[in-house]
């Protein structure tokens, strides 16, 4: 039986995504090798304070966003908000991390990091920022972040001084565009055919998984 491919859309910025990475975890423990998790970087918050602004300006502006992400944060157990979040500490940017994280893809694909390094540097970095209100927009937070993750910062910054790093994270920019992506998290399967969008429950997760994994060859899904 072939595994389940998912691709993985998130923003590290977005409470959202914060909030379901529990629910990838639960996958692994559920199903194992029969799931590939994809990761790619969507860009919600690319321009994260700008957008904020206009956004919420007839709302109470970026106060009244920091109060929206910690009503959102109060209806879950599992993950742990700072009170400075969206309010003394609010990045620019979400870009220089997705940039970071492409950047230690990279060395990932090529033996020069360990197996899973982007995925463990991610979930660092969105509890750097949600649980701990660290700038995830600052390259030096970002670098010494991923030093604490065993990741030599040099070989980040080569794969930034290259333009590689940059043309990974375009690369997950044109397939969010191609897949019209606009919701963090988002997970596209059976090739793209099925498309769960936003906050959603990990028990409806698991069935789209397991209707693909347990449907005869050649048959399409009645997901």
């Amino acid at each position: 039986m072939a595994p389940a491919r998912i691709v993985h859309f998130s923003d590290v910025l977005c409470i959202w995504a914060y909030i379901a990475e529990r629910r990838m975890t639960e996958l692994r423990e559920e199903f194992g090798g029969a799931v590939v998790l994809e990761r790619r970087f969507v860009s919600i918050f690319g321009s994260a304070l700008g957008k904020l602004q206009d956004r919420w300006r007839d709302k109470g502006g970026l106060p009244a966003y920091a109060e929206h992400v910690r009503g959102v944060a109060a209806g879950f157990e599992h993950i742990a908000l700072h009170a400075d979040v969206w309010t003394r500490v609010a990045p620019t940017s979400s870009w220089p991390a997705h940039l970071v994280l492409c950047a230690v893809r990279l060395l990932e694909r090529e033996g020069k990091a360990k197996p899973a390094s982007s995925e463990s540097l991610a979930w660092r970095l969105r509890e750097a920022f949600f649980r701990d209100a660290h700038d995830v927009s600052r390259q030096h937070v970002l670098l010494a972040e991923a030093e604490a993750q065993g990741i030599a910062p040099a070989g980040i910054e080569m794969e930034l001084a290259s333009g590689r790093a940059h043309a990974e994270l375009a690369a997950d920019d044109a397939l969010s565009r191609e897949q019209d992506i606009r919701v963090s998290p988002s997970l596209l399967l059976n090739d793209g055919r099925q498309r769960l969008n936003g906050n959603v429950g990990y028990r409806v997760i698991a069935a789209n998984v397991r209707e693909i994994l347990e449907r005869p060859p050649g048959q399409l899904s009645w997901c």
